[in-house]
């Protein structure tokens, strides 16, 4: 592997030094995680992983995934996770967003099988390169919809988050109508996230499409769906 091992240990060592032993185990609590937490919380975080990547730049697309992925897999504690998808979306590696990293995106969605990590990867990295390469993507969102992992589906559902104006409806309900009936909670918090999401953007849709699967859909994603939506609006 290609990893940059200086850049691992100079992150560790950062962490280490800023963890705070009174939250982290009520942050593990409130996650619900196997995974210990140094009790970093998110600022501190993206403050320490900016400078240790501004002085450890990764000089090609194979040190940075070694590293991302080294990151992630070797992780102890769960900032180190979060640390690896602020190095995914990090500006200086705009330029290797492309398909060669998605299946990098897919290990940390199946391994990471948590709604923290699987959020992020969903609306910014699968997001992303939905955007730049709709052709690709759309049947690997539309397969991993129907599949047996409950997170790839929530990250197809998820995908078009920040596209507003931009969202591909046809797509987004294509990955959801596979999980219509499905009892999980991820999957119904999940499709009403997605709804209520592109309902800034289009309420009236939205309410035709909540009345019109209203069968179909659990309560929970009906809700979701219709939280910010007016008494009146697209009546």
């Amino acid at each position: 592997m290609a990893a940059h091992r200086g850049l691992i240990r100079a992150l560790r060592q950062a962490l280490r030094a800023a963890a705070d032993p009174a939250k982290g185990p009520a942050m593990q609590a409130y996650m619900k995680s196997d995974m210990p937490y140094w009790g970093v919380q998110a600022q501190p975080l993206r403050r320490i992983t900016k400078a240790v990547f501004a002085e450890h730049p990764l000089a090609s697309f194979e040190a940075w995934r070694d590293t991302l992925l080294a990151i992630w897999r070797e992780a102890g504690h769960r900032e180190e996770r979060y640390a690896a998808i602020e190095l995914a979306g990090g500006p200086a590696y705009r330029a290797w967003q492309t398909l060669d990293a998605l299946p990098i995106y897919e290990e940390l969605i199946v391994s990471g099988a948590w709604w923290d990590t699987v959020d992020a990867i969903a609306s910014h990295q699968i997001g992303g390169l939905l955007r730049g390469y709709p052709a690709q993507m759309k049947p690997v969102l539309r397969a991993w919809a129907k599949g047996d992992d409950i997170w790839k589906r929530r990250t197809a559902i998820l995908a078009q988050l920040g596209s507003k104006r931009e969202t591909d409806l046809k797509l987004l309900y294509d990955c959801i109508r596979p999980s219509l009936h499905r009892p999980e909670f991820f999957l119904r918090k999940g499709i009403g996230w997605a709804l209520r999401q592109y309902a800034h953007t289009d309420a009236a849709e939205i309410v035709r499409y909540v009345r019109r699967h209203e069968a179909l859909l659990s309560p929970l994603s009906r809700r979701e769906a219709l939280k910010n939506v007016g008494r009146n609006n697209g009546r």
